[in-house]
C-alpha cells in the first residue's frame, strides 16, 4: 500500500474553496453582507488615512514654503547699540557659506487707505537688489514691475490688499503711521501717499492682505530710523539645518547681536500642526481596526455555518493546516483587496483634490476652503511615500491578524462533533 501524498501548503483546492466561500449565496447572505462591510470599512479607512495624511503634509509644506519664502530663516537683531553698521554686517554675513541672502530691513506698522477702504498693514523697507532675490515676491508679480524700485517712492502690495482697497498698479495708496514728525504740540501721525508700482501674490492670504514693501531709504525716513535698520533677515540654502549657521553668523557679525530662527518664531504653529496630524492618524486608524474586527465576526460566523463542510474535509484527509489556510485566505482576501482599492482611491483623490474641492463648492454653492481661515488659496496634498507605505502595511497586518483566531478555530473543529447530528 502506497503512502498517502501530503499536499503542499496553499494548494489549488485551498484557494478554490476560499473563493467559493467569498461568493454570495442565498443561505450565507448575511455573512456576505458582513464581508462586504468589512471590505468597505478597510477600503474607506485606508483611503481616508492616505488623504488626510497627504493634506496635512501639504498644509505643512505649503505653509513652510510660504513662511520661509518671505521671512528670513534667521533674524539678526541688534544688542547694546542700534544697527547703524548694517551695510558692513550684511556684507560679512553674505560671505558665510550656505547663506543665500542677508537683507537689511526696516519694519513697521501703518494704516493703508484708499478712497474706497482702509486696512492695517505691515510695512517692510528693503533694498531693490534684496527684494529681487526674495523669489516668493519677485517671481509672483501679478501687476506692474519691480524695475527701478529703489529710485522712486513706489511700494509693492499684496493682491488681496489691492482687492480690498480697490487698487491696481499705478494707483495711489496712502500710508498713515502713528509716529511722525515731532512738534511743540507732540508727535503727529505721518500721512503720505505712495504710488503702487507692483502687486504680488504669494498664495498665503495673511501675507497677500497685509504686506507692503517700500524702498529701504524711504522706510528709514518714514519710520524715523536715522541710519539704522530694524533687523537683518538671513536666507539660507537649507533651513532644516539652521543650527549649523548660528555660530558662523554670530562670528561674521563682529558685534553684539541676538539671533532668532524660523523654528522659534513659528514653533507654536508648527507644533499644533504636528499634534493635530498625529491625533488624526490615531483616530482614523480606528476605522481600519473596526473593519478588521468585522472580518473576525464574519469569519467566525462563516466557520460556524461551514462546520459540516469542515468535518467532511477533515474525514476526507484534509489536515488542520489546510482548513486553517482556507479560512486564512478567505479573510486575508477581504483585507488585501480592500487595502489595495483604498490605496488606489486615496491616490486618485489626492492627485485631484483641488478639482474635487472646486466641484463640491460649485455643487453646494459654498466656499469649502476659505483662504481667510486656512491661509492658503488652494487645498494642498503632498503624498509621502513612507507614510503611505506604513498605512498600507498597517492595514494588511491588521487584516491578517484578524483572520488568525477564526482560522485557528476552524482548524480545531472536531469532525465527529460536527457530524454527530447530521
Amino acid at each position: 500500500m502506497s503512502e498517502p501524498v501530503r499536499t503542499a501548503p496553499f494548494a489549488p483546492f485551498e484557494w478554490m474553496l476560499s473563493s467559493r466561500y467569498l461568493r454570495a449565496r442565498r443561505k450565507e447572505g448575511f455573512i456576505s453582507v458582513i464581508a462586504g462591510f468589512s471590505f468597505l470599512g478597510i477600503m474607506l479607512g485606508v483611503a481616508t488615512l492616505i488623504i488626510v495624511m497627504a493634506v496635512m503634509n501639504g498644509f505643512r509644506k505649503e505653509l513652510l514654503d510660504k513662511i520661509l519664502g518671505l521671512n528670513g530663516h534667521i533674524v539678526v537683531q541688534p544688542l547694546e547699540s542700534p544697527l547703524t553698521d548694517w551695510k558692513d554686517v550684511a556684507d560679512r554675513i553674505n560671505k558665510v557659506q550656505g547663506v543665500r541672502l542677508a537683507a537689511p530691513v526696516v519694519d513697521g506698522q501703518a494704516l493703508a487707505s484708499s478712497p474706497f477702504n482702509a486696512s492695517g498693514v505691515f510695512v517692510r523697507g528693503i533694498r531693490a537688489q534684496d527684494l529681487n532675490n526674495v523669489t516668493s515676491i519677485a517671481k509672483n508679480i501679478k501687476q506692474g514691475t519691480l524695475d527701478g524700485f529703489d529710485e522712486g517712492q513706489g511700494v509693492a502690495i499684496g493682491r488681496r490688499l489691492a482687492d480690498q482697497l480697490s487698487l491696481r498698479a499705478g494707483d495711489s495708496i496712502t500710508l498713515v503711521a502713528p509716529r511722525g514728525a515731532v512738534t511743540p504740540m507732540g508727535t503727529t501721525p505721518r500721512i503720505k501717499p505712495y504710488k503702487v508700482v507692483a502687486v504680488f501674490e504669494i498664495g498665503m492670504s495673511e501675507y497677500d492682505s497685509s504686506f507692503v514693501f517700500m524702498p529701504l531709504t524711504e522706510a528709514q525716513a518714514y519710520f524715523n530710523r536715522a541710519n539704522d535698520v530694524t533687523a537683518i533677515e538671513i536666507y539660507t540654502n537649507n533651513p532644516d539645518k539652521i543650527d549649523s549657521f548660528r555660530k558662523a553668523v554670530t562670528e561674521a557679525a563682529q558685534r553684539p547681536i541676538f539671533l532668532v530662527d524660523w523654528r522659534q518664531r513659528n514653533s507654536t504653529f508648527f507644533n499644533a500642526l504636528q499634534v493635530e496630524r498625529n491625533v488624526m492618524f490615531l483616530i482614523l486608524t480606528l476605522i481600519v481596526l473596526v473593519a478588521a474586527l468585522n472580518i473576525v465576526s464574519g469569519l467566525i460566523m462563516l466557520v460556524k455555518d461551514k462546520g459540516q463542510d469542515i468535518a467532511i474535509l477533515r474525514t476526507m484527509g484534509a489536515s488542520q493546516g489546510s482548513v486553517m489556510r482556507i479560512f486564512l485566505i478567505t479573510g486575508a482576501a477581504i483585507g488585501v483587496v480592500g487595502t489595495l482599492v483604498g490605496f488606489l482611491l486615496g491616490l486618485i483623490i489626492c492627485l485631484n483634490i483641488e478639482s474635487i474641492r472646486q466641484f463640491i463648492s460649485w455643487m453646494t454653492n459654498t466656499e469649502l476652503f476659505s483662504p481667510e481661515l486656512y491661509f492658503l488659496s488652494k487645498l494642498p496634498a503632498e503624498v509621502d511615500v513612507g507614510e503611505t507605505a506604513a498605512v498600507v502595511i498597517m492595514a494588511l497586518t491588521l487584516s491578517f491578524l484578524a483572520t488568525l483566531y477564526p482560522s485557528w478555530r476552524a482548524a480545531r473543529l472536531d469532525p465527529i462533533e460536527a457530524l454527530r447530528y447530521e
